[in-house]
């Protein structure tokens, strides 16, 4: 199968999910990118996966929320049985731009294994500064327990070659999930390289995204499981 997978994970997200495919299956058509759309609906309590299905290639559904990292599993999970050649993990609340797709594909084809979206390298509209300051805390964290320098650890925007997608072993359910990409680089030896992507903050993003206490209890998990 010589198809990408756009691994998309949601919980909730029935109010702008339908913006998000809609602009990746137009995007997708007008570049005549060959890609699957995959829809990872994480256990949503409204009508993400009902929105979601007209617009998307396969919709996977949790029968109840497991997070993230259990959604990111999933998929790729599924890339992997279906034998896609790379697969981009995007978010579902409209925050990546769809521009930002070929680049990763061109370096993933190039010679890497992993190709990361870094907000620090492009731009990211109205990121607080508090969030940006954590992030980049969650960098040197990410660096000190899995040897791997990142500009981004926390980024939901990255490509996989074939190679990962067999590969990659995640073991954790919830938003660390982010910082064991950088974990499995490492213990599998993976090639990898960052791009410069373009992230849009909106109201809705904000407010549901990350909290910077959610953020200080993943920094806390991480260091836990280094320990133990």
């Amino acid at each position: 199968m010589n198809t990408t997978a756009i691994i998309v994970p949601a919980y909730n997200e029935a109010t702008v999910i339908f913006d998000t495919l809609r602009g990746l299956r137009k995007f997708l058509g007008t570049r005549k990118l060959t890609a699957d759309i995959i829809v990872v609906d994480d256990g949503s309590i409204d009508k993400t996966g009902i929105v979601a299905a007209p617009y998307c290639d396969y919709l996977i559904s949790h029968r109840q929320n497991c997070g993230l990292g259990a959604a990111l599993a999933t998929g790729i999970e599924f890339a992997k049985r279906k034998g896609y050649v790379a697969c981009v993990t995007f978010d579902a609340d409209g925050q990546h731009d769809v521009a930002d797709i070929p680049k990763a594909l061109k370096e993933l084809s190039a010679r890497y294994d992993v190709v990361v979206g870094s907000r620090f390298l492009g731009t990211h509209s109205r990121m607080p500064k508090g969030r940006q300051w954590i992030l980049k805390l969650s960098n040197l964290i990410t660096w000190v327990f899995f040897g791997v320098r990142t500009t981004d650890s926390q980024s939901g925007f990255r490509a996989l070659s074939k190679k990962a997608i067999n590969s990659l072993a995640l073991k954790s359910n919830r938003m660390e999930v982010s910082s064991e990409f950088f974990g499995e680089i490492k213990r599998l030896g993976l090639k990898f390289t960052e791009i410069p992507i373009h992230i849009s903050y909106t109201d809705y993003s904000l407010q549901k995204g990350q909290s910077n206490t959610n953020a200080a209890n993943v920094l806390i998990k991480l260091l836990y499981k280094f320990i133990s």
